[in-house]
């Protein structure tokens, strides 16, 4: 996968995607729903319902790129949360979600307090 070097935001879209739609259907999605210019140096990330395929649409200098991962048994993890907001990734999270890694529910280690002996 080649991405321009020029993006510098990752968003995930928050609701299922029919991920039938084309390229024009997604960039719609992105100016209509999300309010960005398709443009923008932006990575869009799109789920399909049963969150077994992942999307990925972009624009560079003369054309879109789209990509798409479709898992033959699991699923992506979503948050666990409705949300109509679209998502924020950074480039270590998009990764991670696409190696299957659950971005909502990780829990840092435990703070531990040190106790002294007396």
């Amino acid at each position: 996968m080649r991405s321009d070097d020029k993006v510098e935001k990752f968003y995930l879209y928050p609701k299922p995607v029919d991920v039938r739609k084309s390229i024009d259907g997604l960039a719609a999605l992105v100016e209509l729903d999300i309010k960005v210019a398709v443009f923008d140096p932006v990575l869009f990330v799109f789920l399909g319902k049963p969150h077994n395929r992942v999307k990925i649409f972009n624009c560079e200098r003369n054309g879109f790129w789209l990509w798409l991962k479709h898992l033959e048994s699991g699923r992506f993890k979503i948050s666990p949360d409705v949300t109509e907001e679209v998502i924020f990734l950074t480039v270590q999270a998009l990764n991670w979600l696409l190696d299957g890694f659950d971005l909502w529910r990780n829990r840092p280690h435990q703070v531990l307090t040190p106790r002294f002996l007396t």
